[in-house]
């Protein structure tokens, strides 16, 4: 059974993050959404809603494929994560060619702790390139429209949360 590991913050998920977990499934067995514990990024959901959020968005994809999707939260190292949920494979979405710079040093530290894990990178479909949850956030906060940015029950947490 080949399983990866898509790790992320996920604060909050985007349609991009729900292409790469799309492309993932298709890759694998079975495909963990590691859900990272960052308070050097101080999420504005806490854990439990960004679970929440990640585990709405990944139940039709399991279904529809077939294949085990799962979330697992996370605060260690990605690769101590990685082996935890028995990843042979962590999945990197990349958006752009400065993603490729900071995941290209990510990897070989990665190797060196442990290079039976590997990492393969998925190019975000063109319509979501420009997507980032940071920017997402900020629009909303500014009081722009997010809808093409994030799915209809994201949006409505969010709006709540902002307000």
């Amino acid at each position: 059974m080949k399983t990866a590991l898509y790790p992320g913050t996920f604060d909050p998920v985007t349609l991009g993050h729900i292409d790469i977990f799309k492309r993932a499934a298709a890759l694998v067995d079975r495909l963990v959404i590691g859900i990272a514990v960052n308070s050097d990024k101080a999420p504005l959901f806490n854990l439990d809603e960004r679970v929440q959020m990640v585990e709405a968005q990944i139940k039709p994809i399991s279904n529809k494929i077939g294949i085990e999707i799962v979330t697992h939260p996370f605060e260690n190292l990605l690769i101590d994560c990685a082996e935890e949920v028995g990843a042979s494979m962590i999945i990197r979405g990349l958006r752009a060619v400065s993603d490729f710079e900071y995941e290209y040093s990510m990897v070989g530290m990665n190797r060196m702790m442990n290079e039976k894990i590997e990492t393969v990178f998925l190019m975000s479909d063109l319509k979501y390139q420009s997507i980032a949850s940071k920017l997402v956030k900020e629009i909303a906060r500014l009081g722009g429209d997010i809808s093409n940015f994030v799915p209809d029950e994201v949006h409505e947490k969010l709006l709540k949360k902002l307000m």
